[in-house]
């Protein structure tokens, strides 16, 4: 029997290094493969220091997408610095342990806000090359529409649900609604959770 990928999920880490400390080190303690980051990572970009240091010292893979509160190029700048282990995956893809991720950060709200159309692009874009593959898990910033985390008054993205119905990834990790943490639901084949802060480990 193949080996399951083990994987961390969370965002809105809003430059908490406190926070980033304590993930790294429960990531090590549960032999974690994949650490998945999804936006929010600085407070309006006041600081980016601490923020992946520790998980590339743990030597884990650190998959990032921005989030309203960063701009592209700063998750884009810290996948460069640090480097093999972190990875940028704002409309591009990545393979491990027979699984595929894809993905595409920030929102259509916002700082730093991208228009749905491109947000849908850029999953298009970064799905293309995993495609083929069994199992997949799909990482936005913002939740889909008509996901429980509209509970909170702020629409979803019309793009993220779009993406989920015609990609049918197996996870669709979001963040975005900190409220919402921990929020979890199906949507068509797809299992939806929202790990605003909140860190989800899972294994696929």
């Amino acid at each position: 029997m193949k080996k399951k990928t083990k994987i961390m999920a969370v965002g809105d880490i809003h430059g908490d290094m406190r926070l980033v400390k304590r993930l790294a080190e429960k990531a090590v303690k549960e032999k974690v493969d994949i650490i998945i980051l999804a936006g929010d990572l600085t407070l309006a970009e006041s600081s980016i220091e601490g923020l992946i240091g520790p998980f590339a010292k743990a030597k884990k893979d650190v998959l990032i997408v921005p989030g309203n509160h960063e701009a592209i190029s700063t998750t884009s700048f810290l996948a460069d610095v640090y480097a093999p282990y972190s990875k940028h995956l704002h409309g591009y893809s990545f393979y491990k342990g027979g699984v595929g991720f894809f993905g595409a950060g920030t929102a259509n709200m916002g700082i730093h806000q991208i228009t749905d159309s491109e947000i849908f692009n850029l999953l298009k874009k970064s799905h293309e090359k995993i495609k083929d593959l069994r199992k997949k898990v799909m990482v936005t910033h913002i939740h889909p529409e008509g996901s429980k985390s509209e509970f909170s008054g702020w629409p979803g993205s019309e793009a993220v649900r779009k993406a989920i119905e015609k990609f049918q990834p197996d996870i669709a990790i979001h963040a975005h609604i900190e409220e919402g943490s921990g929020l979890e639901e199906m949507i068509g084949k797809t299992h939806v959770i929202n790990v605003a802060r909140k860190e989800r480990i899972f294994e696929i």
